[in-house]
């Protein structure tokens, strides 16, 4: 087949779909932020589970991505505050719903960034016990090895997920209902 492609000068490529998932890595993190009535916060995990498949080519350029699946255990974001993050769990409902979880319904390469794949998604993100279609850019690179890493960012609005923004000394300290999302993940194959 591939001396017939050369041979009537069409041009052929071989797109190989494959699967990958997170693995420990120290390239693996999410971070949650806001702000607050007296000073930022940040919540940050390393330990998640994610799959995904990739459509790559020869040289490991990524044409597609048809899977993607994290999740997140709640009570594995922390801060360095344990009232933090007591009060963060709570008001995301951790002990009901122990997992924030994203499923990828569609995907379309977008182009190229700083040697990056601009993907953009559109996917199903589960907060405490609430599900929301979302649109996400993810920005994807081919490693030396074969590994894949990805990062993106996305702001929530936490009353989207029925979720109280929390407080603190009897309401004198208040979070913002406004929440970025930051991950980074490499995806082994």
């Amino acid at each position: 087949m591939l001396i017939a492609c050369f041979a009537i000068g069409v041009n052929c490529t071989l797109n190989a779909q494959i699967s990958f998932s997170v693995e420990r890595s120290s390239d693996n993190r999410i971070t949650l932020s806001g702000t607050s009535t007296f000073h930022d916060w940040t919540m940050k995990t390393k330990t998640f589970s994610g799959q995904a498949q990739f459509n790559l080519l020869p040289g490991n350029d990524i044409t597609s991505i048809t899977e993607l699946d994290l999740s997140i255990p709640v009570i594995n974001l922390k801060s360095n505050k344990k009232a933090l993050n007591k009060n963060a769990w709570k008001a995301l409902k951790a002990s009901e719903f122990k997992t924030i979880s994203y499923k990828l319904i569609s995907a379309k390469i977008i182009g190229q960034e700083n040697y990056r794949t601009k993907i953009t998604t559109v996917g199903n993100l589960s907060i405490a016990g609430v599900t929301k279609q979302v649109n996400i850019d993810i920005y994807c690179m081919a490693n030396k090895g074969g590994s894949i890493t990805c990062t993106a960012k996305y702001r929530i609005k936490m009353s989207d997920y029925n979720v109280d923004p929390p407080y603190f000394m009897q309401g004198l300290m208040s979070t913002s209902e406004m929440v970025d999302l930051d991950i980074s993940m490499r995806f082994e194959r």
